[in-house]
C-alpha cells in the first residue's frame, strides 16, 4: 500500500484573522517574561525623545524582548531584529512589530536602570512565592571574552617607536609633496588621504600612550610619609614598558583563565549565587581585573538589602584575602574560603596527572601562615566546614555552566566596563527567569 501525504499549501490565505496567542503554548516562559517585565515602572525607563512626536515601542516590550532573545542564545541586536520576523514567540512579545537593530541597540545601552530594576523585581518576587530565603551565598568569577581581538592589544614602549616612526614617516611624505610642487611637469599625487591615515595612525599611539599614562597616575597611591612630608612628592608615575591597552576595547584586559588555557582578551564576570536551594544570582559585577582577590567583600555589598542578608560565604582559594575577609567578618558575616589544595603534597589522592618526579618542594608562603589563613584552614577541616563548602562548588559552578553552554553566552557583545556590567546583569537577570520558571513550575 502506497503512503499518503497531506497536500502543503503555502499560498493558502487565512479565511480569518489569526490570533498569536493560539501559537504559543500555556506553559512557555514567555508569559512569565511577560508578567516579569511589567513589575518594572514605566517610570524606570529612559525614552528617546527625537522631537518628532512619533509613538514609540512601549519600553516594557523591549525589555521583556530582550530578556527572552537573552534566554535562548539570541545576543546581537541584528539577530534580536530578525527572530522579531522569524520566532512566533518573539512575534507574540512584540505585538507583531519590529523595532530595527539600532533601536533595539539603543534601547539596551541607556536602560542600565531598568535592567537593574528587573534584575531587583524578579528576585523579589522568587522571595514573594517562597523560593528564596538568602543565608548562604556562593561566590566565584568567570572570564568571558571581551568584543575585542586580543591582536588589538599595544605596548606602551612599542606605542612610543611607532608613533616616532610615522613622525618620521609624514615628515618625509610631505618632504615628498614639496618636491612634486617645486618641479615643473612632475606627477602630483594627491597624497592628502595618505597623510591623513598616518595622521590618523599617529593620533591613535599618541593616544594609547596617554590612557596607559593616566591608567599608571590612577593606580598609584602615595604613602603615608609622602602626604606627610611635602617635600617628599611621590615619584612620577611611569607605565611599565611591557603595560598593554586594547584599541578596540581599552577597559578590557589579557585574561587567564586557567593553567591550561590561553590567554584572551576578557572581563571578569563575578556572580554572587543562593546556596541555600534556589541557585538564584542575587548579585552580578564586571571587573577588569583578571584575579579575583579583593572581589569577595564588594560581591557580596552587590546583593540588594531587599532581598535579604547574608549570613555565609563560600569561596574558592582565588578569593583568599585576609583584609576583605576580616572586613565581612567584622560584619558578622561567616567567611569560609578555601586555603590552597587540602593535601600535604599538593596532588589529590586519585589524581589522572601523573605523580611528578621533582623532589624539589616549594617553601609555603607566609601568606598562608597568618593567624586568620590558620584559623581558617582549621574551619576548613572541620565535618560542619567540609560540609558547607561543598555547597560552593554545586550552586555557582552550575550557574557558570548554564549560562555559557545551555543559553550561549561565551562573550560580551557590548564594549566598555560599563556596558558590560549592564550586559552581565541582563545575562544573569535572564538566567534569574529561567531558573524562577523552573522552581515555580512553569
Amino acid at each position: 500500500m502506497s503512503a499518503r501525504y497531506r497536500t502543503v499549501e503555502r499560498d493558502q490565505l487565512m479565511l480569518l484573522p489569526h490570533d498569536l496567542r493560539e501559537w504559543i503554548p500555556a506553559g512557555d516562559i514567555v508569559h512569565f517574561i511577560l508578567e516579569a517585565a511589567a513589575l518594572v515602572p514605566v517610570g524606570k525607563f529612559v525614552s528617546n525623545d527625537r522631537g518628532t512626536g512619533d509613538e514609540q515601542y512601549h519600553p516594557q516590550m523591549m525589555l521583556a524582548l530582550l530578556l527572552y532573545c537573552y534566554c535562548h542564545g539570541t545576543f546581537g541586536s541584528r539577530r534580536i531584529e530578525r527572530a522579531t520576523w522569524k520566532d512566533v514567540a518573539v512575534r507574540y512579545i512584540c505585538g507583531n512589530q519590529h523595532p530595527d537593530h539600532d533601536t533595539i541597540c539603543d534601547f539596551r545601552v541607556r536602560n542600565e536602570a531598568a535592567v537593574s530594576e528587573a534584575f531587583l523585581q524578579v528576585l523579589k518576587l522568587a522571595k514573594a512565592i517562597g523560593v528564596l530565603a538568602v543565608g548562604t551565598v556562593s561566590v566565584d568569577g568567570t572570564k568571558i571574552r571581551a568584543n575585542a581581538s586580543i591582536h588589538k592589544s599595544l605596548r606602551y614602549d612599542r606605542a612610543g617607536q611607532l608613533e616616532a616612526q610615522l613622525k618620521l614617516e609624514i615628515a618625509e611624505l610631505m618632504g615628498k609633496a614639496k618636491q612634486a610642487d617645486s618641479q615643473e611637469g612632475a606627477d602630483k599625487q594627491d597624497l592628502t588621504p595618505e597623510l591623513q591615515r598616518l595622521e590618523t595612525l599617529r593620533a591613535k599611539m599618541r593616544e594609547a600612550q596617554e590612557m596607559l599614562e593616566k591608567r599608571a597616575a590612577d593606580a598609584q597611591k602615595p604613602s603615608k610619609g609622602h602626604k606627610d612630608d611635602p617635600g617628599n612628592p611621590p615619584p612620577p608615575a611611569v607605565p611599565s614598558p611591557k603595560q598593554q591597552i586594547n584599541l578596540t576595547d581599552p577597559d578590557s584586559r589579557i585574561m587567564l583563565k586557567n593553567s591550561s588555557s590561553a590567554y584572551e582578551q576578557s572581563y571578569n564576570a563575578q556572580a554572587v549565587v543562593d546556596a541555600d536551594g534556589s541557585m538564584l544570582v542575587l548579585g552580578a559585577r564586571v571587573v577588569n581585573i583578571g584575579p579575583d582577590a579583593g572581589q569577595l567583600a564588594l560581591d557580596v555589598e552587590a546583593v540588594p538589602e531587599e532581598v535579604g542578608t547574608v549570613c555565609l560565604v563560600l569561596a574558592d582559594t582565588g578569593f583568599a584575602n585576609g583584609a576583605t575577609v576580616k572586613k565581612l567578618q567584622k560584619q558578622g558575616k561567616e567567611v569560609l574560603v578555601a586555603m590552597g589544595r587540602q593535601t600535604d603534597s599538593g596532588i589529590r589522592k586519585h589524581d589522572y596527572r601523573p605523580i611528578p618526579t621533582s623532589t624539589v618542594t616549594k617553601a609555603p608562603l607566609q601568606f598562608w601562615n597568618s593567624p586568620w589563613a590558620r584559623a581558617m584552614k582549621k574551619a576548613l577541616e572541620s565535618e560542619r566546614g567540609r560540609r558547607l563548602y561543598r555547597l560552593r562548588k554545586q550552586t555557582v559552578e552550575p550557574v557558570f555552566g548554564i549560562i555559557k553552554q545551555a543559553m550561549g553566552f561565551r562573550q560580551f557583545y557590548l564594549r566598555g566596563i560599563k556596558k558590560t556590567s549592564l550586559e552581565w546583569t541582563l545575562v544573569t537577570c535572564a538566567y534569574n527567569l529561567k531558573r524562577l520558571a523552573v522552581l515555580r513550575g512553569v
